[in-house]
């Protein structure tokens, strides 16, 4: 008889819906489940951290990310004695090896996460065709309303929503942040560096709210849904609330775009959610059973419908195939498979979370105004280096 599981999950609008699944397998498997949700992903690593740190923890499931789980292998337990190759199969290729640490699978991966454009058609004719016609558009939308609340581009300016943007503007630009191999110490400090902080900035100050500093996801998707931005970039999972006309003022007025390319192409930053067993576990058949039902076809297929680019490959051919033909989600869908092509993955190391922490709080300090761009890159470049030997 199972005592019960208490599991630990990322919260917020792109996750919450598959936890309206939990009474269906608390029902079909006789075995209660005690929910405790982070408001967003920083809530998550600081609660996991502080927890399963000192020694505090008592979960026997929980969310991770694939860019985080490496420093967080200590609490977790390698799940390949656990499920069948029949059961993986379905999965892609690309979430389930992002899944393995060392070769070991350490997770079960959720989505694969890449991100599109959104822009206004009521206000634009089309998608910008460069950065640099972005940055234009969004500046010149901006100053033709500048006591409204109408922005032209908006975007996270803390967290990993910050360091996501400067990483793929770098790598368009021709930059290469991470090596092979070894700690993750970044190179930015060089012209592909200044050209992406530079247009981060020039953004902020001339398209984008003054408290861009404050905002993570959810406040910059929430301020396109309202109607005050003309363009934006967001994950898959929260495409559902753009499109319901009773919770968004855009719904019918904005479509969907590949990113700009920058001089040496396009890449989006990637990476993919996942669900973990750790050493906490009290009893793991029944955790395990919650495993495969958090990410079997039926659960990702419902977050799909959502919006969501699913790590199965018969959950995504699922919700495809119900998409009509000419309709914003068929396109939707193709874009989403295009942009993967261009998906631009950090390193997996332990050391990596502290690595992407002194990343967006040093360039933030340039939109702060007490750096200037060459000042902020070299001096986070100095720190990130250290973060990744360990010595922060």
């Amino acid at each position: 008889m199972s005592v019960g599981l208490k599991v630990l999950l990322v919260g917020g609008p792109m996750y919450d819906p598959l936890y309206e699944r939990l009474p269906e397998f608390e029902k079909e498997h006789g075995v209660k489940v005690e929910a405790v949700v982070a408001p967003t992903h920083p809530d998550l690593n600081q609660r996991i951290e502080e927890e399963f740190g000192s020694g505090g923890a008592g979960y026997d499931l929980i969310s991770t990310h694939t860019k985080y789980a490496p420093s967080q292998k200590r609490w977790l337990t390698p799940l390949d004695d656990d499920l069948s190759s029949p059961e993986l199969e379905p999965f892609s290729g690309r979430p389930l090896e992002l899944a393995r640490i060392d070769g070991a699978l350490y997770s079960v991966p959720r989505n694969l996460d890449v991100k599109l454009l959104l822009y206004r058609t009521d206000l634009m004719d089309d998608q910008p065709s460069s950065w640099e016609d972005l940055r234009e558009t969004a500046a010149r939308l901006r100053s033709t309303s500048p006591s409204e609340d109408l922005y032209g581009f908006v975007f996270p300016g803390k967290e990993s929503g910050l360091f996501g943007h400067f990483f793929e503007l770098h790598a368009m630009a021709g930059g290469e942040m991470f090596g092979d191999g070894g700690p993750p110490a970044p190179r930015m400090d060089d012209e592909a560096g200044r050209w992406a902080l530079g247009l981060l900035l020039d953004l902020y100050q001339n398209a984008a709210p003054k408290e861009t500093p404050g905002w993570h996801y959810d406040e910059v998707a929430a301020c396109f849904r309202e109607g005050r931005a003309a363009m934006s970039t967001d994950w898959p999972g929260g495409f559902y609330t753009y499109v319901d006309p009773e919770g968004s003022e855009v719904a019918g007025r904005f479509d969907v775009a590949l990113y700009p390319e920058g001089s040496a192409g396009r890449r989006v930053y990637s990476s993919s959610h996942s669900f973990a067993i750790p050493t906490s576990v009290r009893d793991r058949p029944a955790a395990i059973e919650l495993l495969r039902f958090l990410s079997s076809r039926e659960s990702q297929a419902h977050e799909a419908r959502l919006g969501t680019l699913p790590a199965r490959g018969d959950a995504l051919g699922d919700v495809r195939s119900e998409a009509e033909p000419g309709s914003l989600a068929e396109r939707r869908w193709g874009l989403l498979q295009r942009a993967q092509e261009a998906a631009l993955v950090p390193p997996k190391h332990p050391n990596y979370p502290a690595v992407e922490d002194a990343i967006w709080e040093g360039i933030r300090k340039v939109f702060l105004g007490s750096r200037g761009v060459e000042e902020a890159l070299r001096e986070t470049e100095a720190r990130a280096g250290r973060a990744a030997r360990g010595e922060l």
